[in-house]
């Protein structure tokens, strides 16, 4: 292997890289060389692999309600976006919705300040004060809510290995390399990334590097010398059952008092951010099995009264890769180094961002600017000028 080159390297192959390598051989053609490395093909720690798989329009700023516009358009016509190479027809989306709930009138005067944005950007979003409220959803308690937003279409759940599947495969029958492989650092000539170096002790070279690394982002880019402001926070998820609570076509409920709740078949997934929430080690995947007994089932039980009987199932932790700095995706051309492209720091919305978001780097990669939207605004200059660009509806 040593001494190998490709076009362009993509550290990590989930669903973040392997968008990526979608969108260049889409854009490119089958003449350019693209190689994907995945340390862990098995994707068992993955944040995609670990998602809850959603997707929404309801966000705080603009330019994420257009990448998830794009984002809901590609899922449901994953057949036709990827092709027969894809092998998937349907990732079954469960457009039941998003619910964001308000405590208290200031919210509520902010959700319609972003309810009017989010429906200039093309989504449905609804504000429904109480009565409406109690009348489209009669089994939840809401003395103490003041409004809630709710998208009535085009957001929900989905299959998110499907996703990952689909864009794997037609990548690679399009040209692209997939292997498994650790990158211990990227090796740099001035203010050009010049290849990778491998814990086996291969080097390759290529024309351009992109980090897509997830949680291990950090480390990738320590090895130029460089800081990144992502960290892995971790979300422990509850599957529950619930008798006396059968709302399949429930949405995907955000409470004000601190958690989410959705449901799952005939059970339901729910979970909450810790109160000691911060970094956490990377090997770190063991579930905080004392927060639904401790945190969440109080408050589930307060909102919806048929949660007085609830069993947990099973539960799971994975990692947001968490940027520090403002909650959004630290996305394009690293500032002093040409070749490298980022596409980092998703704090737990990437997997619904990654087909628009593996477009943008392609085509920066390809024409040197963004064509289809423009990411401008999540590049990482502003880590540089400590200038966040902050994003208020985290989930």
């Amino acid at each position: 292997m040593t001494g190998r080159q490709f076009d362009v390297v993509i550290i990590g192959g989930a669903v973040m890289g392997s968008a990526a390598a979608f969108w260049l051989t889409r854009l490119a053609g089958q003449g350019i060389k693209v190689l994907v490395l995945e340390a862990d093909p098995s994707y068992a720690r993955a944040s995609t692999a670990l998602s809850v798989a959603s997707i929404r329009q309801q966000f705080s700023n603009s330019i994420n309600v257009r990448i998830s516009r794009y984002g809901i358009e590609f899922i449901k016509n994953i057949s036709e976006m990827t092709g027969s190479d894809g092998g998937v027809t349907d990732l079954g989306l469960n457009e039941n919705g998003y619910l964001f709930l308000a405590g208290s009138a200031g919210n509520a005067a902010l959700m319609e300040e972003l309810r009017q944005m989010q429906r200039a950007e093309g989504a449905a979003t609804e504000l429904l004060d109480r009565a409406a409220l109690a009348a489209r959803f009669p089994w939840l308690a809401l003395d103490d809510v003041s409004m809630g937003s709710f998208g009535p279409r085009d957001e929900g759940w989905f299959d998110n290995m499907g996703l990952l599947g689909a864009l794997k495969s037609a990548a690679r029958a399009a040209g692209a390399t997939f292997e498994r492989g650790r990158v211990l650092g990227v090796t740099r000539q001035g203010a050009r990334a010049t290849g990778v170096a491998l814990e086996d002790g291969t080097r390759i070279s290529c024309g351009a590097v992109v980090n897509a690394a997830g949680t291990a982002a950090v480390q990738v880019m320590r090895s130029l010398g460089e800081d990144l402001p992502v960290e892995p926070r971790k979300r422990t998820v509850f599957l529950i059952d619930a008798p006396n609570a059968r709302h399949p076509q429930a949405p995907l409920l955000v409470d004000h008092t601190g958690f989410y709740l959705r449901p799952e078949g005939d059970h339901w997934i729910c979970a909450t951010v810790p109160d000691t929430d911060g970094p956490v080690e990377a090997a770190d995947f063991e579930p905080e099995h004392h927060l639904f007994e401790q945190v969440i089932w109080e408050r589930l039980y307060a909102r919806a009264p048929g949660f007085d009987a609830v069993k947990v199932l099973r539960c799971w932790a994975g990692h947001y890769a968490y940027n520090t700095l403002d909650q959004n995706a630290i996305l394009g051309r690293w500032p002093g180094i040409d070749n490298l492209y980022l596409m980092n720091g998703f704090s737990g919305h990437g997997l619904q961002q990654a087909p628009a978001v593996g477009r943008g780097i392609a085509e920066l990669i390809t024409s040197g600017a963004y064509q289809t939207l423009d990411l401008t605004p999540l590049g990482p200059e502003r880590i540089f000028e400590n200038r966040p660009f902050l994003e208020k509806a985290v989930v």
